[in-house]
C-alpha cells in the first residue's frame, strides 16, 4: 500500500467515525496508538479537520446567536493552531524518515513540505464526503444533483493527481533529488507576545 492509499483510508475511516455521532464535541477516540505514530497522526490531523469543517458550517447560520458565534469563532481559531501543529508533526516524521538519505548536490528543495501536501489531502476527503453526500441526497432538484456529481468527478480527479504529486515528492525525497525541511509557521494571533491586540490587553 502506498503512502496516499493509507493516508486516504485513514482520512476516510476518521470521517466515517465522526459521523456515527455528528457532533462537533464528541471527544476523539483515536485508534491508533503512538506506537503506529504516522497513524496516529493522521487520524487525529483528519479528525480536527472534520470538526472544523462542520465548525464551519455551524457559525454560517445566520440565526445563530452572536455570542455563540464568538465562542465558535474562538475554536475555529485554536483548531487552526491545532491543525497547524499536526501539519508541524507529521513533517517531523518525515524529516525524520528521510534524515539518512544522502541528498545530491543539485537537489532542490519543494515548494510546500510533505505534510502540507497531506493537509491538502485530507481537506480533499471531506470535500469528496460531503459532495457525495449532496449528490445522493433525496430531496434535493436533479439540477442540484447533476451539479454536484459534475464537482465530485472533478474532486475524484483532484484525488488522482494530488495523489501521484504526493507520491513523486516522497520518491524524490528518497532519492535525494529534493530536501526538506520543518517550518515553524509561528501564527501570530494566538501569541500573546505577537499580537498587539493581546499584548496591549496585558499592560
Amino acid at each position: 500500500m502506498t503512502f496516499t492509499e493509507k493516508a486516504w483510508a485513514i482520512f476516510n475511516q476518521s470521517i466515517n467515525d465522526y459521523h456515527k455521532f455528528d457532533d462537533v464535541n464528541k471527544p476523539i477516540e483515536n485508534p491508533y496508538d503512538e506506537s503506529n505514530l504516522l497513524e496516529h497522526l493522521l487520524y487525529k490531523k483528519n479528525w480536527i479537520d472534520t470538526v472544523q469543517w462542520h465548525l464551519e458550517d455551524i457559525i454560517r447560520d445566520p440565526q445563530i446567536d452572536p455570542v455563540e458565534a464568538l465562542s465558535l469563532k474562538r475554536w475555529i481559531d485554536k483548531s487552526n493552531q491545532e491543525r497547524t501543529d499536526m501539519v508541524e508533526y507529521v513533517d517531523s516524521w518525515f524529516l525524520q524518515q528521510y534524515a539518512d538519505v544522502e541528498v545530491k548536490a543539485d537537489a532542490k528543495i519543494n515548494t510546500e513540505s510533505p505534510a502540507w501536501a497531506v493537509d491538502r489531502f485530507s481537506i480533499l476527503s471531506l470535500k469528496v464526503y460531503h459532495m457525495q453526500q449532496e449528490v445522493d441526497r433525496t430531496d434535493a432538484t436533479p439540477e442540484h444533483i447533476a451539479a454536484c456529481q459534475a464537482k465530485l468527478d472533478v474532486l475524484k480527479q483532484q484525488h488522482i493527481d494530488l495523489s501521484t504529486a504526493i507520491e513523486e515528492l516522497l520518491e524524490d525525497f528518497k532519492a535525494g533529488n529534493k530536501y526538506m525541511k520543518v517550518y515553524k509557521q509561528m501564527k501570530m494571533y494566538n501569541d500573546e507576545s505577537l499580537n498587539p491586540v493581546l499584548y496591549a490587553n496585558k499592560k
